[in-house]
């Protein structure tokens, strides 16, 4: 590994960095790695939701004003070793969960438009690359606690829109955004009917509470089972639901009906427990549910208020309902 390293550091070296190169001083500051220029929040700045929209807007400023000839290669962005960029990639997105939806959008759009122009103003430098893998990493993975597909959505659809996109790539783009945009957090959930063990068919919007826990799921998978056990320990769950104050809905979107019906005993009654009939959910006509298990949670007129959400911070919302 030490070897490997050396190797790398030494090739880079001998190809100087990315990007405009003009004599030795430029190569020497090419070739230096920077610590991550962290943002300072003017102090006129006291109130704390001004100084997080300050951070969201200007968070990365320092760091694309200071990138142009910088080193760029496998350890690297723009100066800064990738380890340090990623961490504070981190933050950021940290940064970005405790605004509403249309903040984080604001900000991680503002990002999008400095990566591009950072990449436009050196075609041979690693930013784009590096900030997409980035973004797709912590916000569009499936094991990603940070997942969080509104957010992802202003990223994904700026490079299906940029010029700076390989081409062939746009497309795949382009689909990812749209179904990004699918029962965005603050709108409508999409309706939609499923069928239950006594072969009622029944429908998303005729089920009435005050929240609604939208769980999709699989007999036999060991997340889904987890989260179940979960569920079935909150002592208070029952009092929720039998007050008119939670709804959940379980749903089976995939084809082998036999096992889920072999599967009943283990899902609560109180419960909805049903599985999709017609297939449109699974073909992402309604919800694009990328990976079971998915969590959605909806408020009493079926309003999204969380979305493919990590079962924390259900869990965490469905404390707070006890403690209301």
């Amino acid at each position: 590994m030490k070897l490997r390293l050396l190797i790398l550091a030494a090739a880079a070296a001998l190809a100087a960095g990315c990007g405009p190169r003009q004599g030795r001083a430029s190569d020497q500051a090419a070739a230096a790695v920077r610590d991550f220029p962290v943002m300072q929040i003017p102090a006129m700045y006291t109130d704390a939701s001004d100084r997080q929209a300050y951070a969201t807007e200007h968070y990365w400023d320092r760091f694309f004003s200071g990138a142009s000839g910088m080193r760029c290669d496998s350890l690297t962005v723009c100066g800064v070793s990738r380890d340090d960029v990623e961490g504070h990639f981190s933050t950021f997105v940290s940064i970005l969960g405790n605004q509403d939806v249309s903040g984080g959008q604001k900000g991680m759009s503002t990002l999008f438009s400095k990566v591009e122009a950072a990449q436009a103003a050196d075609s041979l430098s690693n930013v784009m690359e590096v900030f997409s893998w980035l973004a797709e990493h912590y916000l569009y993975d499936p094991n990603s606690p940070f997942r969080s597909e509104d957010l992802y959505l202003p990223y994904v659809r700026g490079l299906a829109e940029s010029p700076l996109t390989d081409q062939e790539q746009a497309p795949a783009y382009a689909f990812t955004a749209r179904m990004c945009a699918m029962n965005a957090i603050g709108t409508p959930a999409a309706d939609f009917r499923f069928t239950d063990n006594a072969g009622r068919t029944r429908r998303l919007y005729d089920i009435h509470a005050d929240h609604t826990l939208l769980f999709f799921s699989n007999p036999g998978c060991e997340a889904c089972k987890d989260i179940i056990e979960n569920l079935k320990s909150m002592p208070f769950l029952p009092g929720l639901i039998s007050s008119g104050r939670l709804a959940v809905v379980n749903v089976y979107i995939d084809g082998d009906i036999q096992a889920w019906k072999d599967y009943q005993s283990f899902y609560p009654r109180e419960w909805f427990n049903g599985y999709d009939p017609s297939g449109l959910i699974r073909e992402d006509i309604l919800y694009h549910v990328r990976a079971i298990p998915s969590l959605y949670l909806l408020d009493a007129d079926k309003r999204v208020i969380m979305k493919d959400a990590p079962e924390e911070r259900v869990f965490a919302f469905l404390e707070s309902m006890r403690r209301d």
